[in-house]
């Protein structure tokens, strides 16, 4: 029972916390099918916006993933001089690359919205949103240093304060001051700055005793600055397969003969993201928990860590299926306004591919914890591997089936593309005995030293 209660005590904020990005995305649908009069076309213009910015921010979610394990295991041997190092190096990397994005934010702004054939409503969404890259980058590496460092209390009143600012912000801009969905730009733009300031105040007041000096000679060493980066490597390469699967699951949904069906494919993803982000919390408590026991070479608290932490995600995967199967009518009705002219065609549509929604949980049960147990143990090429075949699986079904039974294929190639990622890590880290080694290893070359 104590092991649950450590996966209980990170699992739940972080929860709590992703739970609070599917609202805000939830919200920000909501608000743009409840503006202008064609609901369609304007939650369509939104999700290939949300798109590109998805695209952004998943390439540099190795900012996040890369801080959090290395992180947890310095904590777990109780090195914080170099859990100091790896905020340093995570901030540095966060801040860089969300300049050079600002900076390059015309060539790549033009080229993703040629791509995903947005349209000029789309294009005044990026140009809004592109200055709150760099504040949702740093985010990312302030959230991995402080789930390593067993905290998940800190990114959870973040995230909450970011996503209530964002709501109350887009409301705003998008209602009094009739922008639409830049007005859900804006709301971006200062929530994600809002939510760096917390994040440095907090640090400042929580952590300021157990900071050590930073060394910046020890920041930018060799060792450790190429063990980072050969694991971001690995999270980038991964990161790109997960990019393009999402992507063309909108471009294509884009590109179907009925153009209805963005808007219900979007929809009903959004759907999915409820349940993936949940199922996340149990993921990034596996991440933190695992790098925690393998610092500090304790192989039996990792065995039950990584057992319990498999069944809280099945747990998770069973209760949205219930969820989907008795209220899913009352969650699509969430993003269309009742009065809208295509309201119920939408609704209509929907129902014809619920099943897959409600399937998916089930399939999705494994992968999220297994990335999760990689994260905190650094097995980044197996993440990247299994990410790899699984994408190539995603393009396989849906060109061959896509012919023979549209937008189901596009459904199909998703569910097994989510299913093998787990199954193949699960048997590529040998039922994960690999990861158990790991701990027993440090141990024997503890004792050689």
């Amino acid at each position: 029972m104590r092991m649950n209660r450590e996966i209980l005590r990170i699992a739940l904020p972080n929860i709590v916390s992703n739970i609070t990005v599917p609202v805000m995305g939830i919200a920000a649908t909501a608000i743009a099918g409840h503006w202008g009069e064609d609901s369609a076309a304007t939650i369509g213009s939104l999700a290939i916006g949300v798109s590109i910015f998805n695209f952004i921010y998943w390439n540099c979610s190795f900012v996040r993933m890369g801080t959090s394990g290395l992180t947890a295991q310095a904590f777990g041997a109780g090195n914080f001089r170099e859990c100091t190092n790896m905020l340093a190096r995570a901030l540095s990397v966060a801040l860089l690359m969300g300049i050079l994005i600002v900076a390059l934010q015309y060539p790549l702004g033009e080229a993703a919205l040629w791509v995903m054939n947005g349209s000029e409503m789309t294009r005044e969404y990026y140009y809004t949103r592109i200055w709150a890259v760099p504040a949702g980058i740093l985010l990312f590496g302030f959230n991995g240093w402080y789930n390593g460092m067993q905290n998940a209390v800190i990114p959870m009143c973040t995230a909450i304060t970011v996503n209530v600012v964002h709501v109350l912000v887009s409301l705003w801009f998008a209602f009094e001051r009739d922008l639409g969905i830049v007005g859900i730009a804006y709301g971006s733009v200062v929530a994600q700055w809002t939510g760096v300031t917390l994040s440095t105040l907090l640090l400042v007041i929580f952590y300021r005793k157990r900071l050590t000096r930073i060394d910046w000679r020890e920041v930018i060493d060799l060792k450790p600055l190429r063990r980072f980066f050969v694991v971001n490597r690995d999270i980038i390469l991964r990161t790109l397969c997960i990019v393009a699967v999402y992507t063309f699951f909108t471009a294509a949904s884009a590109r179907m003969d009925d153009p209805a069906l963005l808007a219900v494919n979007t929809l009903l993803l959004q759907l999915f993201t409820l349940f993936s982000y949940m199922n996340d919390g149990f993921a990034y408590a596996a991440e933190a928990l695992t790098g925690r026991f393998i610092g500090a070479r304790d192989e039996v608290a990792l065995r039950d860590c990584l057992k319990r932490c498999l069944l809280w995600g099945m747990a998770v995967s069973v209760l949205f299926v219930g969820i989907y199967v008795g209220w899913w009518r009352e969650l699509v009705g969430i993003f269309v306004d009742a009065e809208a002219p295509n309201a119920e065609a939408i609704r209509t549509l929907a129902g014809e591919y619920i099943g897959w929604i409600i399937v998916i949980p089930l399939a999705s049960a494994m992968p999220f914890i297994m990335d999760g147990i990689m994260v905190g143990a650094t097995h980044s090429r197996i993440m990247r591997d299994s990410m790899f075949w699984s994408t190539v699986v995603y393009f396989v079904i849906y060109f061959t089936l896509h012919g023979l039974i549209g937008n189901n294929a596009l459904w199909l190639a998703f569910m097994l593309y989510m299913f093998l990622r787990g199954v193949i890590q699960y048997f590529m880290t040998h039922r994960l005995h690999a990861i158990y080694r790991m701990a027993s290893a440090a141990v024997g070359e503890e004792q050689e030293r």
